[in-house]
């Protein structure tokens, strides 16, 4: 079996790392931290130029055609660069699931705009009255065409900014998907801002009007929204990890104690390893349920065996790449300080590693070892 990137792939992931490396640097990276919405307007739309917002759109909406796997080589470079773009929340929480799920008139309104840089999406996964996705609490009354929502939703990232937002909520036959302008009367947004500098909101709804996604519901339409919002995650955390350890090993390299460097001293050689063996064991895990989310269905066990690498390994990486740089680690200007912001935050976004265990755990108790995801 070949496990190697496709032709494509890497067009795709050297496409990705020629503009995020040249225009992700850290005096923009920076501007973008300090603005409102913490986005990278420019580099926003050269990815919009190059088709690389368009990867998992359909071309009949002016998209490459592409799939998940090859939206995940974007992901590993946007996270890579830890890029101020909203990548993932735009296309893996946004636009997949209007491409996968919703009707032609609403891909046909939003993944054209997706595609050219013009709409950007998101979506409110974490329900204040409910753990799981699967089972929110936030309600969907039916309302003459449409439906009237109400509940809250905690940590929506980029609701700020965001054209649409996708809310799942249960209705009378099932928990279902449902598109929420969150400018709209019923709506109201209390910002607040991660570590990393994100904007995150807490989203009331009190009465909105929610459209909703398609015409399906039940519980295994929100675990494959679960499945791909997990895969992102880790496929991001694959970048962030990646070069933290590049740069800790050149940091090595260079630094001396001793009169040599601290990378020839058999402690550091250790921890950098150990550092590597869990960055290899994330990227597999990774690539296997993206490979199995790409087939169209909703591995939820595999991503979260991958989401508890990137949890519990991403974590193990972060500090060990800090702790080597010493004192200089704890320097909010030097890059490694961006490094382990993110991969915290990308850590606890939808469940550390615990979480991840207890639901995996629930799962093999209900399911079997040999059931199928």
């Amino acid at each position: 079996m070949d496990f190697g990137f496709t032709e494509e792939q890497t067009t795709v992931q050297e496409l990705a790392q020629e503009i995020l490396g040249n225009e992700a640097t850290l005096d923009r990276v920076k501007e973008a931290e300090a603005s409102e919405h913490c986005i990278d307007t420019g580099l926003w739309q050269n990815l919009a130029e190059a088709n690389l917002l368009g990867i998992a759109i359909p071309e009949e909406h002016g998209g490459m055609g592409m799939g998940l796997l090859e939206l995940c080589c974007l992901l590993e470079e946007v996270g890579r660069r830890v890029a101020p773009v909203p990548v993932y929340e735009t296309l893996v929480l946004g636009a997949l699931p209007i491409a996968r799920f919703g009707s032609a008139a609403q891909q046909a309104e939003w993944l054209p705009k997706v595609a050219t840089g013009k709409a950007m999406l998101t979506a409110a996964l974490q329900d204040s009255g409910s753990s799981r996705l699967a089972e929110p609490a936030t309600k969907a009354t039916a309302q003459g065409d449409g439906f009237s929502l109400t509940g809250t939703k905690r940590f929506v990232a980029g609701a700020g900014r965001a054209d649409r937002v996708i809310v799942p909520a249960m209705t009378d036959a099932g928990p279902a998907l449902f598109l929420v302008d969150p400018q709209s009367a019923g709506v109201s947004l209390t910002g607040g801002r991660t570590s990393t500098g994100a904007p995150l909101h807490e989203m009331a709804l009190d009465g909105a009007v929610g459209e909703q996604l398609g015409d399906a519901s039940g519980a295994d339409l929100l675990e494959q929204l679960e499945a791909l919002a997990l895969v992102g995650l880790c496929a991001m955390q694959i970048g962030v990890s990646d070069e933290a350890l590049r740069i800790t090993s050149s940091f090595a390299g260079e630094r001396e104690q001793f009169g040599v460097p601290i990378g020839s001293f058999q402690a550091v050689q250790h921890r950098a390893a150990d550092g590597f063996i869990d960055l290899e064991a994330l990227r597999w895990c990774t690539w296997r349920a993206a490979f199995l989310v790409d087939e169209g269905g909703a591995p939820v066990r595999e991503a979260r065996v991958a989401k508890y690498w990137a949890a519990d390994a991403g974590s193990r990486i972060a500090n060990s790449c800090v702790h080597l740089h010493g004192g200089m680690g704890s320097d909010t200007d030097y890059p490694i300080q961006r490094y382990f912001l993110w991969s915290r935050a990308l850590e606890l976004n939808l469940g550390g590693a615990t979480p991840q265990l207890v639901e995996l755990g629930r799962d093999l108790a209900s399911n079997g070892v040999e059931a199928s995801a």
